[in-house]
């Protein structure tokens, strides 16, 4: 056994999937397991009686499906095969053949040192190159591995002997990124032998599942549970809302199906949506789609089709899974792209349909709780007719009408039995176990694998009320009695019907919690309509742009000859020219390269005024377009459009677990158990008590009671089904779901629930300057020319072209304003590119740019050093002494006034920036920014929240001190001169202090303190890279009002979870004493028909709790201190606040008028600046 072990771990394993026929019970899945394990080339073995399927992993050249399938039909079962992985090339320890070369061509390096530098694409944040580099940790061979995020390069030193170029390759692709080989520098090739040595580095999948049924923290921990210790699996993560389960795992040592059997196996339905390779996201050269697959009857239809995609120009790689109908394409972008092979699906004769959108459309049904809500309503229905008549033969007519009361009509054919218990023992049986059906099956699996769940306890109090009934009327026949036997069918029946209802109404406000997350992925269009030939559309479009006098009839009849065509939203590829009519949503984001027209950018930005559009401008997907025709170029579609990107955003906050929430999710997990132990410590308490004591309570000795058994059943009932864990599981998600959707539609986007948690403790607010406090927009204000540079006019003139050329290779926003400057100061447009050559160039973050250039009007070389003062004197450059101070412009500070008014633009300071050529200092730049309107507003917000606040900025003391006077900043907190890594060590030392730090940055300079802050703030408009590593960020960068904004809503979020927390706990601590009887003695008692009720509407309350959410406004103080105070008073009477709570549980959100058309339309509370 250990030989075929180590055999099978360097081979590749084939997953083959089996529909096994004729299993009756967990014996026959354990013949067919153990017929199979004793196989040699057989892995692991799954099979599940319920789904009647088999997965088996194993070695395909040892042993083959057939041979599997004929192993089992051996055994007496039947089985078929329904999926079998495509075998990949398999590498065996033996060569045949020590002077010949390997099949595949593949060499190895030989023994000396190797470095080898790699292509690594799809990494997007530090945690991708954490994972990369993780790959690589105690591997042999590699002596030290570096990888850079922004250069998507590694480059690693390894002994080729122990690891080649190509095995490092697999196992970057192995973590879940693209990796190609740029170059190795070695010496003499030798053939390989080493992919032999690839060890059992294997694929890690990331598959996500909808989960039907559960209804509180119970469910997900019995879940979660399943999943502890399981071998294969990397990370578990749940969501109770959005009903889905993220698992990663090893596919060798865990597959999807077996995930979905383990779910289902804790009482369940589970449901495969996606199951890809772990990653973030495709690079730019190659792309993964996976596609749903319609009309394929076979395995080797199936087959044909994967041969016939794989044989495609650019496609690199098809699986197609006969069993999801699931196909994975990877294909290379540049040669063939998504819509052409959706075409190439459709001409072999099938349908298929991008699996995102198939994926999508049913989490908005899942969010919406359609099914859900359908279902429970019927059920209701049902259990109402039946209960109704029950509850009046049993109860109703006896106590107020008897004279209608048939139910005592004795029976003369069998002593003891009344028509009254025969009509309600078969008008409960089909409540019973027709409606409570779903129960038991969810109360046997949870109980089957130790973790109970809310329905043990229906099942067991509605259970105890049926099978006592059904006991007092056997001993009422034996006994012949002649007065009709205490029965308590109306209580099974009514307690079913008030749980079916309470689920009905929790399920239809949960749909309301999500209204948000639908509407947002609800904004893009379902097809556009593109030019067949997007060459010849922009080269019409270029046409049209200069022809600008030219009649716009004749320029309509031109762009007329253009064939145009209608395709799914999904299928637009970068690159497309899509056409915009008025009225149309934007399906992808893009550039304008013809007409102009009004935007509505507010259901995605929060814009409220429409925005105008002309060629160049940038247009995002879900916007809509207004009265004009517009014509633009795609640069982004699909996953990556900047739509998709906050729906992901939502998506990740809205299931992510808050660390409050884990704490009452270990609770419920014991929840159940407890419960079921006070409510025997009831019956058995109250039965000794109700016979021992001398003077019971009176209820024990009344004849409708039923005597002592009776009321300590029903006190025992009363307790199982008082007692509600529903709650305690809905008090953070449904909170954090509802916060979070709130912010989405007025910009702020919170990632998750952890972020929103520590949000709420922040001390201390770190803020960068540049971009930031300000527009980011420099300008060159001023120039000081030195020397003989400022001899003549020529001079001058070439000043200003060495500066421009040296400036042309940096991105950096001062950059941009020098290159801009020198480019007007040489009569060029802003697109016109400055004569010359430019080398050598290096930038020194923080400090300054150093570059060899030669402009076209000689052929002399100069050596530029452009900077600060201090960079300058570090090159030994000689610097006047009236440069000192950084300054050439810059005002006395005592002279600065703080703006009165946050609507008045405010020059943010002024910039110094030095030149020096050749070694020799030439000359000094101003350059200056504007101070963005809302500054002032927000830090005098963030400072009546309680929050103290620094300044840090690369730039200049008197600059940064300037800007800090303007927005009310104290000299004390202001930090300049920092590098990208002191503002790291800023953070760190406020953190060593005790505060709790948010650090407020837009930059790729900034991602560090992001990373480190406590909570990182990104404004949208800043990098991927710095968004990434925020844990907030504000989709209106230049309203700085979000900031205090997102720190009230994180607080207002935070106390509706400890408000949900304390009403849940409290309901159960109040209630439970009363349902267990401790109130007897005066009288005070709780019927399980109130119990029942009560535990229906507990989970309710807790929901419409947070709905209350939807009714957040910003403090009327923080709209005061922005000077945008509405213009009508807003009512927040009781009545007011009672209006929104009926609109929210029915789901008719009051709209704007903007909103009356049907668009998504954020919440507006303030005026835009």
């Amino acid at each position: 056994m250990a030989a075929r072990s180590s055999r099978l771990l360097g081979a590749h394993m084939t997953t083959t999937t089996l529909r096994v026929g004729g299993m009756t019970c967990g014996a026959c899945t354990s013949s067919v397991e153990s017929g199979l394990k004793d196989e040699d080339g057989v892995g692991t073995v799954s099979v599940s009686l319920i789904m009647e399927r088999a997965v088996v992993a194993h070695d395909a050249k040892v042993i083959s499906a057939e041979q599997i399938r004929d192993n089992i039909e051996d055994r007496g079962f039947e089985a078929d095969i329904l999926s079998s992985d495509a075998p990949e090339a398999l590498v065996f320890d033996a060569v045949e053949d020590a002077g010949k070369e390997d099949d595949e061509g593949t060499h190895l390096l030989d023994d000396a040192l190797s470095i080898t530098t790699v292509r690594v694409g799809g990494m997007t944040c530090g945690a991708c190159t954490s994972a990369v580099e993780g790959a690589f940790k105690n591997t042999p061979g590699v002596k030290s591995f570096s990888i850079s995020l922004l250069s998507e390069r590694a480059v690693i030193e390894h002994d080729t002997a122990l690891l080649s170029a190509e095995q490092i390759a697999e196992m970057i692709e192995d973590t879940g990124f693209d990796a190609e080989v740029l170059e190795t520098k070695a010496s003499d090739i030798v053939p390989s032998t080493a992919r032999r040595r690839r060890g059992s580095q294997h694929r890690i999948l990331t598959t996500t599942i909808a989960i039907e049924g559960m209804t509180c923290g119970a469910c997900t921990s019995a879940v979660e549970s399943g999943f502890k210790d399981v071998p294969g699996v990397v990370q578990f993560n749940i969501s109770l809302l959005a009903e889905r389960a993220v698992v990663m795992h090893d596919p060798l040592q865990l597959t999807a199906d077996q995930i979905v059997e383990t779910i289902e196996d804790r009482g369940f339905d589970a449901k495969i949506i996606s199951s890809a390779e772990e990653g973030v996201q495709a690079s730019s050269e190659q792309a993964t789609v996976h596609l749903k697959l319609y009309g394929i009857s076979s395995p080797e239809s199936a087959e044909d089709l994967r041969v016939l995609l794989q044989n495609l120009n650019g496609i690199t790689s098809v699986t197609i899974n006969f069993a999801t109908m699931r196909a994975a394409v990877t294909h290379i972008t540049a040669q063939i792209g998504l819509r052409a092979v959706v075409e190439a699906v459709e001409k072999a004769g099938y349908n298929a349909l991008v699996a995102d959108t198939d994926d999508n459309n049913a989490q908005l049904e899942s969010l919406a709780k359609t099914k859900e809500i359908q279902d429970w309503k019927r059920c209701f229905r049902v259990s109402l007719t039946f209960a109704v008549p029950v509850f009046l033969i049993s109860m109703f007519f006896p106590m107020f009408l008897p004279f209608l009361d048939i139910g005592s009509i004795k029976l003369p054919i069998i002593p003891g039995l009344w028509l009254g218990d025969v009509l309600c023992l078969l008008l409960t049986t089909p409540v019973q176990f027709g409606i409570g059906r779903r129960f038991y099956i969810s109360a046997f699996r949870s109980i089957r694998h130790g973790s109970p769940t809310m329905d043990v306890l229906v099942v067991l109090g509605t259970s105890a009320a049926f099978f006592f009934s059904c006991a007092a009327m056997i001993v009422s026949i034996f006994t012949a009695q002649h007065t009709r036997p205490a029965t308590t069918f109306d209580t099974s029946t009514m307690l079913i019907t008030f749980i079916v209802l309470g689920r009905y109404l929790e399920n239809n406000a949960k749909g309301q919690t999500s209204k948000a997350l639908s509407r947002l992925m609800s904004l893009a269009p379902s097809t556009a309509s593109i030019y067949a030939d997007p060459i010849a559309a922009a080269k019409a479009a270029e046409e049209w742009t200069k022809n600008e006098k030219q009649p716009t009839s004749e320029k309509q009849a031109t762009a007329a000859g253009l064939e145009e065509r209608t395709v799914p939203t999904e299928l637009i590829e970068v690159g497309d020219i899509v056409i915009l009519k008025p009225g149309d949503k934007i399906p992808a984001d893009g550039i304008v390269i013809r007409g102009d027209s009004y935007v509505d950018e507010s259901m995605v930005t929060g814009e409220a005024m429409p925005i105008l559009k002309k060629p160049g401008g940038n247009l995002l997907a879900g916007t809509v377009n207004s009265a004009g025709r517009l014509d633009f170029k795609v640069t982004r579609a699909g996953r990556d459009t900047q739509l998709s990107q906050i729906v992901r955003l939502v998506q990740e906050a809205q299931t992510s677990r808050a660390p409050i929430q884990r704490m009452a999710d270990i609770v419920a997990g014991y929840f159940v158990p407890i419960i079921i132990t006070l409510g025997l410590v009831t019956f058995v308490g109250w039965m000794i008590l109700s016979h021992i004591l001398p003077h019971p309570p009176a209820i024990f000795l009344k004849e409708a009671s039923g005597g002592r058994l009776m009321v300590c059943v029903k006190l025992c009932i009363a307790v199982i089904v008082f007692a509600c864990p529903c709650a305690l599981g809905l008090a953070t998600p449904t909170a954090v779901m509802v916060g979070t959707g709130v912010g989405a539609e007025q910009g702020i986007l919170v990632k998750g629930g952890a972020a929103l948690e520590t949000a709420t403790r922040i001390t201390h607010i770190v803020l960068d300057k540049t971009g930031t406090l300000t527009m980011g927009k420099m300008s060159v204000s001023g120039a000081d020319v030195r020397g003989k540079w400022n001899a003549n006019a020529e001079q001058t003139k070439l000043w200003w072209t060495l500066i421009g050329l040296a400036e042309m290779s940096s991105e950096h926003p001062i950059a941009r304003a020098i290159l801009a400057a020198a480019k007007s100061h040489l009569g060029l447009a802003t697109d016109e590119v400055i004569e010359g050559n430019s080398g050598s160039f290096k930038a020194i973050i923080g400090n300054g740019v150093e570059a060899l250039v030669q402009p076209a009007s000689n052929n002399q070389r100069y050596q530029l050093i452009i900077g600060n003062t201090t960079y300058l004197r570090k090159r030994d450059i000689d610097m006047p002494q009236a440069d000192d101070e950084d300054d050439l412009s810059l005002p006395e500070l005592g002279d600065i006034e703080a703006p009165s008014s946050s609507k008045a633009p405010q020059n943010a300071g002024v910039t110094t920036i030095h030149v020096a050529i050749d070694g020799a200092y030439t000359g000094s730049l101003a350059l200056s920014d504007t101070l963005k309107p809302s500054a002032r507003a927000a830090i005098a917000a963030i400072h009546r929240l309680g929050i103290a606040t620094s300044l840090v900025t690369g730039d200049q003391m008197a600059t940064a001190q300037h800007v800090a006077a303007l927005v009310g900043i104290s000299p004390d907190n202001v930090h300049a001169g920092i590098l990208p890594s002191g503002k790291q060590e800023i953070i760190e030392e406020l953190q060593s202090q005790g505060e709790i730090v948010a650090m407020v940055g837009d930059g790729i300079n900034d991602s560090p303190a992001l990373a480190t802050a406590n909570v990182g703030i990104s404004l949208a408009s800043g990098t991927d890279v710095a968004v990434e590593a925020a844990d907030i960020v504000l989709m209106k960068p230049n309203q700085l009002m979000d900031i205090p904004a997102s720190l009230h809503l994180s607080r207002t979020i935070f106390r509706r979870i400890k408000y949900n927390l304390l009403l849940s706990s409290v309901y159960n601590l109040l209630g439970l004493p009363v349902a267990m009887g401790f109130l007897l003695p005066w009288g005070i008692t709780l019927p399980p028909l109130a119990a029942g009720a009560a535990m229906a509407c507990s989970s309710v309350t807790v929901v419409v709790s947070s709905l209350l959410l939807k009714l957040w406004k910003r403090p009327g103080w923080m709209l005061e201190e922005g000077g945008e105070i509405p213009a009508q008073k807003r009512s927040t009477g009781i009545w007011s606040r009672i209006g929104g709570i009926k609109d929210i549980v029915s789901g008719k959100r009051r709209r704007t008028a903007e909103g009356a058309r049907g668009a998504y339309v954020p919440l507006e509370d303030y005026e835009h600046v």
